[in-house]
């Protein structure tokens, strides 16, 4: 199990390659890459410039720099098979028409201030074959997909439970007016009542009074 752990985790890594180097803007940079018939590489790479004031390797715009990638066989008179320009930021892909050594160069381009600014490179390396790779693509967009249903079902829920709460502040509200009538409506009754009984019982004094022939 564990041999099998190690065999596959060897694999992985030699699948891909991440790595970053130096260099100064306008110079070129190569590498070599084995590829078999049909595999396919993809590469992602960025281009940070540095700045002397910061001391640091920032990003520039695409106006301002970019950069020029080719490979070329090496086992046929280095003939070239892709040229490629690109912004600063970006991904390219090849598949190996032939088996051999394949050369992966690199040469960032600027004009002006930038032109022999000193830059680093990152660059990813992917090999796999066509399925592999695709699944892989498949499998990043199928999580994304997951991810925006769970999020679409926790928007539904919040809203339900938002519905929910409106109809229960609803429902609340009329049983508080229809108490607050009820309130409004008894007081008024005790009210008519109590003047009533004021009225008849200074009826029934004044009555009396007059027999008693005190008024």
């Amino acid at each position: 199990m564990k041999l099998t752990i190690l065999y596959q985790f060897f694999l992985l890594l030699s699948l891909t390659d991440a790595f970053y180097f130096y260099i100064t803007g306008g110079d070129r940079k190569c590498f070599y890459k084995e590829l078999s018939q049909g595999e396919l590489l993809v590469g992602k790479y960025d281009v940070e410039v540095y700045d002397p004031n910061t001391d640091t390797f920032t990003r520039t715009n695409s106006k301002q720099l970019g950069v020029v990638i080719d490979v070329e066989e090496v086992f046929d008179d280095n003939h070239r098979v892709v040229h490629q320009k690109g912004s600063p930021t970006g991904e390219f892909t090849f598949s190996a028409i032939d088996s051999g050594d394949h050369r992966i160069c690199f040469q960032p381009q600027s004009s002006g201030w930038l032109a022999k600014v000193k830059t680093k490179v990152n660059v990813d390396f992917e090999v796999g074959d066509h399925e592999k790779l695709d699944s892989k693509k498949k499998g990043k967009v199928q999580s994304l997909t997951e991810k925006v249903k769970f999020l679409n079902n926790k928007v539904s829920d919040i809203r339900r439970e938002q519905k929910l709460m409106r109809e229960r502040e609803a429902s609340f509200r009329d049983q508080s007016e229809k108490t607050n009538a009820r309130v409004v409506r008894w007081s008024i009754i005790q009210l008519v009542v109590l003047g009533l009984t004021c009225a008849w019982q200074l009826h029934h004094l004044r009555n009396f009074f007059v027999k008693q022939k005190i008024v």
